[in-house]
């Protein structure tokens, strides 16, 4: 299973669906990509269910079509923005105080079912890449086949990966470089 992980949470959301792999397909495969956001999404207890990965599955086309809009300079559509939205408001963080140890620790909490806290998580994300003045060079990869998109560090970036992507293009390269005519 190819996934990019660690570009921005919604990037990481919409390359959830490889060329030939959906991590959305199953609760197994869903389970391996929040393992792999260990820290970045509130842990959730227990398996997803079908309906669950549904509902991620229409955020992510919702994320996915604003994140495209964006990258041609367009605004995305109303009912995208406001599907965004209403992940947003199913379960809105709020600030709380605790008391841990003696000390008091404050710390961010969300009501809601854990299906409405993961979307909410997602959705913020989303809406923090899409306000953001970088999220204009976000780019698609140019590997064959690819379609990975990422926010490059370096202009100069061309592939989701360089050990994915990169290097198959670098040995395709080769190939037709020294192949016998």
């Amino acid at each position: 299973m190819e996934l990019l992980i660690g570009e921005p949470l919604a990037l990481d959301l919409v390359n959830t669906r490889t060329r030939d792999f959906d991590a959305l397909d199953t609760p197994e495969g869903f389970g391996i990509w929040l393992d792999r956001q260990a820290g970045r999404l509130t842990p959730s207890e227990g398996p997803f269910t079908a309906d669950d990965l549904g509902a991620v599955r229409d955020l992510r086309a919702h994320v996915e079509a604003a994140v495209d809009a964006v990258r041609r300079g367009e605004g995305p559509s109303r009912e995208t923005v406001e599907a965004i939205n209403v992940a947003m408001r199913a379960a809105p963080a709020y600030a709380r105080l605790d008391v841990a140890g003696g000390a008091l620790t404050k710390g961010a909490r969300r009501d809601g079912d854990r299906r409405a806290r993961l979307l909410a998580q997602l959705a913020e994300a989303a809406a923090d890449l899409l306000t953001d003045p970088a999220a204009g060079r976000i780019r698609a990869c140019e590997g064959p086949g690819c379609r990975m998109i990422f926010l490059p560090a370096h202009p100069r970036r061309r592939w989701c990966s360089p050990e994915l992507c990169g290097n198959r293009v670098r040995v395709a390269r080769h190939y037709r470089r020294h192949k016998p005519e």
